[in-house]
Order: structure tokens, then C-alpha cells, then sequence
């Protein structure tokens, strides 16, 4: 199937890289406003309840359920339109809270927005692209997206420099409004013809299919047990940075360092997944994942807890890296299977590993007030799941060489 006679291949990957990159950008470029928002609210230093911010944005998530039925009925620019208003309204509306109940309610909704789309993004590609060659678009697209938390950071603490917590606030939702006029060049990417009856025996048959379907379930699986770890960082990463290791001037950079290294990641993953296949990469990604993950545990119980600065974060933006280079892969992999149901599958994908990945994160993140080992035991044993699960698949052993995917 062609993009669009409008649009031509890099602009449709740029623009699916910015609809994508709406969910980054309103987690990172808020983060170093929390030390302010935590003044602003009358929280103590040491209080975790900012990270709830972070939390609550992402188990908005869970609308993908109901999106991903609709944009199967009503197809994909339906969903992708009402996501983008919702976005920017609950943005405002949590710029100008006047307490953290409203604001959480407002990032709440807001999450919901961005789940429709995210989710109408990811099955527009699935719509367009299978197998290897969508491992390799989303690759690309993921390398453009994650530039987003090496910039949003700086921005962040440039605009809180000159203006209130506010304004830091409302620049997510002005993106969103830039972003989605360019959307409008954007096609349909699902035929009439193929889209799913509105009826519940039909649907419920529909979300039967994916969730009885072993693929789905345990690439599903695998990028919901390494999104629970890095929810946790980056929810609490300001107060890691600021509390625990008492240098809250280094916050943007270490920030921006950990994007840096997830970008580079993604975009050798689009080389890797395109010569030696999604199955064979992820299995090699996640095996250093483990192994990264083994050594940052064993360090942190010999040396002390926390580990010495420079160890530690160069540790984490090497999981950051091995986890966003791994997810383009599992996503490919788990929707390979579901090209007649990609919306629906599509959405119990973004529901599961945002909804029960930042439920799983939130609860790490409570533990998180003087000491950091829970998060490095929870890298360490999520990513051995993981890997046991991807060295595990049974189609592995039989999978189709890459270019005949």
C-alpha cells in the first residue's frame, strides 16, 4: 500500500515521529519544573507525589482499548483527530491548576488524547508496513521521536529560567496545535473495505483473536516488562538527580544524555533489524540489556547504594538506549500476525505496556526516597523476564530470512 499521493515516505516518517513525540514532550520538558511545583503545591523536598504527573499521563493510556475499536470502524484520521484536541485543551487546563487534584486529572485526560494518537500512529504504519520493514520504519521513526528528551529538557529549564512552571507547561500543547494543522495532509491508511463491522459479537471475536494469539502476547509482554523500568526512571529521575545525588544542576544534562544514547540506539536497531531480522536483533539487544543490567545490580550491592554517579547513569542511558531500540522490534513483531485487526491490536499493545507498565513504575518509583536499588533490582529482573521470553518464541527457530518477511 503507497503513504499518500500527498506525502511522500520522509514526511510521513517526520510527521510520525512529531504525533509520537506529543507523548515525550509533555513527560520530559515538564520534569525540571517539579523542584517548582512542589513549592507551588506546598509538598516537602523529599515528596515523590510529582511523579504521579508523569503516572497519570501515561494510564491515560488505557483509551486505547476504545480507540483502537473505533479506528477500525471508523478508521484512522477519525481517531487521530478528536486525540489532538483533547490533548491540547487538558494541556491548558493542567497549565492553569489550581491544585495537584486537578492537575492530575487534567494530565489524566491529556494521556487519554495522546493514546489516540499514538495508537492510530502505530497502526497507520502497521497499515502500510509488516515484518522487517516496519521494525526498520519504526526504527526511523523512534530515532527522530527520541531527540525529543535530549531537547525537551534544556527547553524546559531555558523557558523555567525566564517564566513560571506555566509557560513550561503550555509548550506542549502549542506543539500539539502546530502538529496536528500539519496532520491534515495525512491520507487514510485504512480502505473502507477492510474496516471491522461496529457490532460487539464482531469486535469481542476481534479482540479474542489478538489476545489468544501467542505472538502478540509475548512480544506484548516483553516491552511491557522493560517500559515498567524506564516509567520508574523517568518519573523519578529529578528527584534521583536532584535528592538522591544532590546535584540537581546536572538534571538536563544527564536527561539529555540518556536520549542521546536511546536515539543512537534506535537508529542502529533500523540497520540491524533490516540485514538480520526483528527476531534475531531483539534476542541480541535484550541479552545485553540483562548483562548491563547484572552488572549495574552487582555494583550497586558491592559498592554501596546509591553507586557512584558517573557508573550509574552511564549504565541507565545504556538501558534507556537498549530498551527504545528493543521496542520498535517488539511492536513489529507482536502486530506482524494482526494486519487485519491493527487498530484493536494496536491499542491493547500501547494500553499494556503504558497502563500496566506506569502502574508497575509508579509503585517502584514510591520506594525510590533514599536509595535506588529497587530500581536497579526491577531493571535486573524485568529484563531477565524479557529475555527469557524472546529466547523462548518457537517461531524464532523458523522465521523467514529478512528480506522475505
Amino acid at each position: 500500500m503507497t503513504i499518500s499521493m500527498k506525502m511522500k515516505p520522509a514526511e510521513f516518517i517526520a510527521l510520525s515521529a512529531c504525533t509520537m513525540a506529543l507523548t515525550a514532550l509533555g513527560i520530559d520538558i515538564m520534569l525540571p519544573a517539579f523542584a517548582a511545583l512542589r513549592t507551588e503545591f506546598g509538598l516537602s523536598h523529599e515528596s515523590t507525589e510529582t511523579s504521579k504527573i508523569i503516572s497519570f499521563f501515561f494510564m491515560g493510556q488505557i483509551a486505547q482499548l476504545i480507540f483502537g475499536i473505533l479506528s477500525d470502524r471508523y478508521g484512522r484520521l477519525a481517531i487521530l483527530r478528536l486525540g489532538f484536541p483533547l490533548y491540547i485543551v487538558c494541556g491548558l487546563i493542567a497549565a492553569f491548576a489550581p491544585n495537584l487534584e486537578v492537575m492530575l486529572a487534567a494530565r489524566f485526560l491529556a494521556g487519554v488524547g495522546a493514546s489516540a494518537v499514538f495508537m492510530t500512529t502505530i497502526a497507520s504504519v502497521r497499515d502500510r508496513f509488516v515484518g522487517n520493514q516496519m521494525a526498520r520504519i519504526m526504527s526511523l521513526i523512534f530515532t527522530i521521536f527520541l531527540f525529543t528528551p535530549v531537547l525537551a529538557p534544556f527547553a524546559g529549564a531555558a523557558i523555567l529560567h525566564v517564566f513560571s512552571w506555566k509557560a513550561v507547561f503550555l509548550t506542549p500543547p502549542l506543539f500539539a496545535m502546530i502538529v496536528f494543522v500539519w496532520s491534515l495532509r495525512l491520507e487514510e491508511s485504512l480502505p473502507k473495505e477492510k474496516r471491522i463491522p461496529p457490532d460487539w459479537k464482531s469486535i469481542s471475536r476481534t479482540v479474542k483473536s489478538v489476545l489468544s494469539n501467542r505472538v502478540f502476547l509475548r512480544y506484548t509482554a516483553i516491552t511491557t516488562m522493560l517500559f515498567t523500568a524506564l516509567s520508574s526512571y523517568v518519573s523519578s529521575s529529578e528527584h534521583i538527580i536532584g535528592d538522591i545525588y544532590k546535584r540537581p544542576d546536572l538534571f538536563v544534562w544527564v536527561f539529555a544524555g540518556g536520549g542521546l544514547a536511546a536515539s543512537l540506539c534506535t537508529l542502529l536497531n533500523s540497520k540491524l533489524s533490516s540485514r538480520y531480522g526483528a527476531r534475531v536483533v531483539i534476542k541480541w539487544l535484550l541479552c545485553f540489556y540483562s548483562l548491563a543490567s547484572a552488572a549495574l545490580l552487582i555494583n550497586t550491592i558491592v559498592f554501596g547504594d546509591p553507586p557512584f554517579m558517573p557508573v550509574f547513569f552511564t549504565a541507565i542511558a545504556l538501558l534507556l538506549g537498549l530498551n527504545l531500540a528493543v521496542e520498535p522490534n517488539s511492536s513489529a513483531l507482536a502486530l506482524e500476525p494482526l494486519g487485519n485487526a491493527a487498530g484493536i491490536a494496536s491499542s491493547l499493545y500501547g494500553t499494556s505496556f503504558f497502563f500496566i507498565g506506569a502502574g508497575l513504575g509508579s509503585l517502584i518509583s514510591h520506594f525510590l526516597r533514599s536509595n535506588i536499588l529497587p530500581l536497579v533490582l526491577s531493571f535486573f529482573v524485568l529484563g531477565l523476564i524479557a529475555t527469557f521470553l524472546a529466547f523462548t518464541d518457537p517461531r524464532a527457530r523458523t522465521a523467514a530470512a529478512p528480506g522475505k518477511a
